[in-house]
């Protein structure tokens, strides 16, 4: 691996800073949701992460501050709000339980793989594959919309058709894209056994170093 592709360990840096303001919008929507019930500030606040979201990666290029710590940050913040949204509109009955299971119980499937590819040194995770990204974009999408949609406007059944229609897209391309993991990190650990490790991950992740964590699974 050449010196360019090496990630710095930059931690004061303004992306890093915009993850962090994400990570703490969790609680906030939280209470919203769940306490008096501010649907509207609640969908503010998810707007609000969407776009911290997308402007810490352009902030990220356009400034030379991609870090290890981002790529860890930024991945981890979009689970959390999954995870957030999924438990909130779960306990308001606005998804059903199963729907929460599937998309929870997938994150505690891949979980399984970490203490894997740690002992093979590959660090906690591997690089996000791009339908892991369009899945968790899907979701990000569904689930304001479905909060959006327990309304009782005019317009609250179209956003729950629509909220829906990204809801049932976005678990469909979450479990592939949890599949594909899978096979990844088995395909690391037979390239291990037989000494053919290459240095990449297949199935267009890209290319990590052993002890080097870059992101959260996909």
């Amino acid at each position: 691996m050449s010196s360019d592709d090496v990630v710095p360990d930059q931690v004061l840096t303004v992306p890093n800073a915009l993850s962090l303001l994400r990570l703490l919008g969790v609680p906030l929507f939280l209470w919203l949701a769940l306490g008096p019930h501010a649907d509207g500030w609640a969908i503010i606040v998810l707007a609000i992460s969407s776009f911290t979201d997308w402007l810490d990666g352009k902030l990220a290029r356009l400034l030379h501050q991609t870090s290890r710590l981002g790529q860890l940050l930024d991945p981890a913040a979009d689970r959390l709000y999954i995870f957030a949204t999924v438990v909130a509109l779960s306990l308001r009955h606005i998804i059903p339980w199963w729907l929460a299971g599937l998309l929870l119980g997938r994150d505690v499937v891949l979980l399984v793989f970490v203490p894997v590819l740690k002992r093979h040194g590959y660090g906690v995770a591997l690089p996000v594959h791009y339908l892991g990204k369009a899945a968790t974009l899907n979701l990000l999408y569904a689930l304001p919309l479905l909060l959006l949609g327990s309304g009782s406007n005019s317009w609250s059944h179209a956003a729950r058709i629509v909220g829906w229609a990204f809801g049932i897209w976005g678990t469909a391309l979450y479990w592939y894209a949890g599949a594909l993991y899978a096979a990844q990190v088995r395909q690391l650990v037979k390239a291990d056994r037989d000494g053919t490790f290459g240095g990449s991950v297949g199935h267009g992740g890209g290319n990590t170093l052993r002890g080097q964590a870059t992101g959260a699974p996909v």
